[in-house]
């Protein structure tokens, strides 16, 4: 777990699982050559295999008005993920939670900033077989945008299943919300539309006493995107308008005093974009 402060916002990352994966598996266009190279991603964001680290965990948002969650990584107990560790597991995500000081009851807000698999699993937890809601008191927020576009393959494997078990049971308990891509959450957190990698994605700014952060979301995955925005993700709805956002924000953020944390970035997760030459480079 990580925390950090601004003004008067306190983020809480709250980690699900790490894994090393080559560079091949999650970036097609990619090289281990090409990772080499990039000698700043060691020792946070590279193992000494030259793997790609890659974290999926969520952020906790505390603002005076609003708790909130942003993504729920994957879930204990879920079936029918592509990924096969993905199916499954038994983690102490929930114990985890606790740990950080954040009661599931307290929770007033869950923001999903897109609707694949390793980002709404924690929507929901298996009660006596049923699945129900773990922040029961929670407003779960989607963009309409993202809800329209799986809503139309909602009966297609692995989509089928994150709406079985992640999806109806919030809208069967009136507690999701579908919002526009440039929603405000409350005077300090609103969204920012960032589609390519899915059509209705979204990243959380945050703003208090003149800081500011960014969670990313998945318009990049990893640091050795700033160094390759061009190369695409495999989870890429579309793969053009993907590297036209990660260049965009990434120009827009790079030499800023903006702290940028990546939903899967490993080791410390957040830091600063700065420019390199042509492209950029992160540091922490």
């Amino acid at each position: 777990m990580s925390d950090w402060q601004l003004g008067d916002v306190t983020i809480t990352r709250v980690l699900e699982g790490e894994t090393p994966v080559p560079a091949g598996f999650l970036f097609p266009d990619a090289s281990d050559e090409a990772v080499g190279v990039l000698d700043w991603l060691a020792p946070h964001f590279v193992d000494p295999k030259g793997r790609l680290l890659v974290a999926i965990q969520a952020l906790v948002v505390r603002t005076p008005s609003k708790l909130i969650v942003v993504d729920t990584c994957l879930g204990n107990e879920r079936q029918g993920r592509l990924i096969p560790r993905w199916n499954d597991l038994q983690g102490p995500f929930l114990d985890d939670l606790q740990r950080a000081g954040i009661d599931r009851a307290a929770v007033d807000v869950v923001l999903c900033t897109h609707l694949h698999a390793d980002h709404v699993g924690w929507n929901t937890m298996l009660v006596d077989g049923v699945w129900t809601p773990t922040f029961p008191n929670a407003r779960y927020l989607i963009s309409d945008a993202e809800f329209a576009h799986w809503s139309g393959q909602r009966e297609d494997g692995e989509v089928a299943a994150v709406f079985a078990d992640s999806l109806v049971p919030i809208m069967d308990a009136g507690l999701m919300d579908l919002v526009a891509t440039d929603h405000r959450i409350c005077e300090e957190v609103r969204l920012a539309p960032t589609p390519g990698h899915t059509p209705g994605h979204v990243s959380v700014c945050i703003e208090s006493k003149g800081e500011r952060a960014l969670i990313t979301g998945d318009f990049i995955h990893h640091p050795c995107q700033m160094a390759h925005p061009e190369w695409r993700e495999i989870g890429d709805v579309d793969t053009v308008q993907s590297e036209a956002t990660r260049r965009a924000m990434l120009d827009t953020h790079a030499d800023q005093p903006v702290l940028v944390i990546g939903t899967h970035f490993a080791g410390p997760a957040a830091g600063h974009v700065v420019r390199a030459g042509k492209a950029y480079r992160f540091e922490v």
